[in-house]
């Protein structure tokens, strides 16, 4: 019985691939809690007084039945005010929102054109999703619109969608999006924007680098920079309603806890509230750059940072030498990254000081291979 599972878990550990759980260590370089609100008293002290209003923790069914709570809609209303747009709607992860979008929105006809490093979640999408996929190379907006050119020359006439990431959770860069909004216009198409890593981070109040357009659809994650759990997806109300009606992993899943829906209407409003930690997060970000780059990491000017080392187990043996000290920084192996490009991920929170990053500095020459 499971044997076929006992073989290929032997096989992934031969190649220095086998993933456990492990437990938090001191020092946070780990993490998407960017902004450090995780352990926020405000969020705490906003859940203390939602349950003190008789939230409950629980929906107890999906939204189209019994689990709508003026909770949800309260923060949805809130949500689509701070970010500019119609509408949005709350999901209980940005997994399962991407799957939603991908496998729901695109219809018979259209075709999606997606970056070479989506993220899994929207690969997912892709698979269920009824429109075919074009892969274009990362970054590389001419590859985008030359895909879509093509698709239309061969006689298609339905809708281009373009999927794309603002910041990639990997390599720490960020998408052409102006390049990429322009494309959308000049050819009657939409952008999907996974926001999950740039929400509460970059733009002017922290709602991410996308900017609000009748053509763009952005998914905010609310489990990263928002120091909660969830996920919003944000754009015309059109796009609400379709998914309400049509979006089988919004239906037919118990809707997010109401007690979570407050919790992400207090984080929004720390964002609007507390500029001061995004500016502090920017400071920690360059300092970090430039203790880092040079044992290899590469400065992105965003919160995370890789410092590619190639070679599976000799990135995990570096790893598990920083994390004998206390830092908590984890190997990332394929298929999340592309084979040989096995690296640390450094990723920079306000969870951690300038005197634990100069320590991480003193320590790093002397456990790189």
């Amino acid at each position: 019985m499971l044997a076929f599972h006992q073989q290929d878990l032997a096989a992934l550990a031969a190649r220095d691939r086998l993933r456990t759980l492990q437990p938090r260590l001191a020092v946070d370089l780990a993490s998407n809690d960017y902004l450090g609100l995780a352990a926020s008293p405000r969020l705490a002290a906003a859940v203390t007084d939602a349950i003190a209003r008789g939230v409950p923790v629980g929906a107890g069914g999906s939204r189209l039945l019994h689990g709508n709570h003026p909770e949800h809609e309260a923060l949805e209303a809130e949500a689509a005010a701070f970010l500019g747009v119609e509408s949005c709607l709350f999901f209980s992860s940005g997994y399962a929102a991407n799957v939603a979008l991908l496998a729901t929105l695109p219809q018979p006809g259209d075709v999606i054109v997606h970056d070479a490093l989506i993220h899994a979640s929207a690969r997912e999408g892709l698979r269920l999703s009824r429109a075919p996929a074009i892969e274009a190379r990362h970054n590389d907006a001419a590859a985008v619109e030359v895909a879509i050119r093509d698709w239309r020359a061969a006689g298609n006439t339905g809708t281009p969608w373009i999927a794309v990431e603002s910041l990639y959770s990997m390599d720490g860069d960020t998408a052409p999006l102006a390049d990429l909004s322009a494309i959308a216009e000049r050819h009657d198409a939409v952008l999907l924007v996974d926001e999950a890593h740039a929400t509460g981070v970059f733009g002017a109040r922290g709602q991410g680098l996308a900017t609000p357009s009748p053509r763009t659809i952005t998914l905010h994650t609310c489990g990263k920079a928002l120091g909660c759990e969830g996920a919003l997806v944000a754009g015309p109300a059109v796009m609400r309603d379709f998914l309400v009606n049509r979006g089988r992993g919004f239906i037919f899943s118990t809707a997010p806890s109401p007690l979570m829906a407050s919790a992400v209407r207090e984080a929004l409003r720390i964002l609007r509230d507390e500029p001061e930690r995004r500016a502090a997060l920017h400071t920690r970000i360059a300092s970090a750059g430039r203790l880092f780059a040079p044992y290899g990491a590469t400065p992105t000017g965003t919160p995370i940072m890789p410092l590619i080392l190639g070679e599976d187990g000799t990135t995990m043996r570096t790893a598990a030498a920083l994390q004998a000290h206390g830092f908590d920084i984890r190997g990332i192996r394929p298929p999340t990254v592309p084979a040989g490009t096995a690296r640390l991920r450094l990723s920079i929170t306000l969870n951690v000081r300038d005197e634990d990053l100069a320590a991480l500095a003193t320590l790093l020459p002397q456990v790189l291979p």
